[in-house]
């Protein structure tokens, strides 16, 4: 898919660092293909303060290097702040005790000057948790410390605008490609048009990073994400937004490079291919900027490249690509399919040639018919985690 670097965003009761070691280990190793920017998810409900007071003694933000760094707090801060995104679900009311549970770990967190992060759906989660940073901002200044809100779907103009007087960003993602017609049915055209409005994020001047929130909500896969910031519609072809919110497909791919690049604090460093920035790219499998909309959500890469080394390449590339990896768990489809299932195969229509990647010959990859979805394809789901 062409990606090279992601920002974790510690979810799945990841505990640190028992649950990092297989990574650094990787890391030690030099076997890591793309960059990690990890953040600590706290484990414990109304233990969320020890937690980053111990984490705080064994690593501090920005330990590590290109590879594989610490982000800084979030998306979990204190339990009592965490709204849902279940758009079946009527909105949820947020405890009494979530202002001062909050206003206790971010105020740790900005004297410590830690970066974090907040998930937060609905507008009035954002207006609540506003209301504390800014208490904690007359005392303990936020700014220069790049921390954000994770989704913001119905998020107000005047929170946008407290957002950026404090310094903040808002990190968006694709989880209205799939829900869209659930919010549509509960909540209306009018609201749905600009959910999240991402048009007037940019236009008042915030950081916006664009990501996919996978996999719990939403596929990986960054260019279903970039289909729906250009068109506006969902995977099942619902039209949710008109040109007033819609990007254009530079403004698109800007937001999952240099835009997303701010929410890890490497701006400067990564997103764009320029001297002094580091070696990430990818060659795709069509023209990002010409292919008809439709097409988008089918582009893979043919060659991609971390710290100046190939980590995948096949087609005409494929001299050039390293020793396949290691299927884990061994009953996924991707050890008999290979990548990330094309999605224009007819039912059961053999591949044209082995899998340079995986080593399969052509009688093998039969894709059957209920996984090939029309133009659509496989949509499979993942495990419990969260990765931006």
């Amino acid at each position: 898919l062409g990606v090279t670097s992601v920002v974790d965003a510690g979810g799945g009761f990841q505990n640190y660092p028992d649950d990092y070691r297989v990574i650094e280990q990787l890391h030690r190793d030099g076997q890591m293909t793309l960059r990690i920017a990890y953040n600590l998810f706290t484990q414990k409900p109304k233990a969320e303060l020890a937690d980053f007071q111990n984490w705080a003694k064994v690593v501090t933000p920005g330990q590590g290097d290109d590879f594989y760094r610490h982000n800084g707090a979030g998306e979990m801060l204190v339990y009592t702040a965490a709204d849902f995104e279940d758009f079946l679900e009527p909105r949820p009311e947020l405890a009494s005790s979530m202002e001062e549970e909050l206003r206790q770990v971010v105020t740790f967190l900005a004297q410590n000057r830690w970066p974090f992060r907040l998930h937060a759906t609905y507008d009035e989660s954002i207006e609540r948790a506003l209301n504390v940073y800014e208490e904690i901002n007359r005392e303990v200044p936020l700014t220069g410390l790049h921390w954000f809100f994770d989704h913001a779907e119905t998020i107000s103009d005047r929170n946008i605008e407290r957002i950026k007087a404090l310094g903040g960003g808002i990190a968006v993602q694709h989880r209205m490609a799939y829900q869209g017609e659930y919010f549509l049915n509960r909540y209306g055209q009018q609201q749905t048009r600009r959910t999240p409005p991402i048009r007037r994020m940019l236009a008042m001047g915030v950081p916006v990073g664009a990501g996919t929130d996978a996999t719990r909500v939403a596929s990986y896969n960054p260019w279903v994400s970039l289909y729906w910031l250009v068109t506006g519609r969902t995977v099942g072809g619902t039209q949710m937004y008109d040109e007033t919110n819609r990007l254009t497909r530079e403004e698109a791919l800007r937001l999952w490079t240099i835009g997303s690049s701010w929410f890890s604090t490497e701006d400067g460093r990564k997103g764009a291919l320029k001297p002094g920035q580091l070696a990430d790219l990818s060659a795709l499998s069509a023209d990002f900027f010409s292919v008809p909309e439709e097409d988008i959500k089918h582009i893979e890469s043919v060659l991609t490249v971390v710290g100046g080394k190939v980590v995948y390449a096949t087609e005409e590339f494929s001299p050039l690509a390293p020793p396949p990896l290691p299927v884990s768990p061994d009953w996924s489809p991707v050890k008999k399919f290979g990548g990330y299932a094309p999605a224009k195969l007819a039912p059961n229509q053999q591949f044209g040639a082995s899998c340079a990647h995986h080593q399969h010959q052509p009688s093998r990859l039969v894709k059957p018919a209920q996984w090939s979805g029309g133009h659509l394809g496989f949509w499979g789901l993942g495990c419990d985690c969260f990765a931006f």
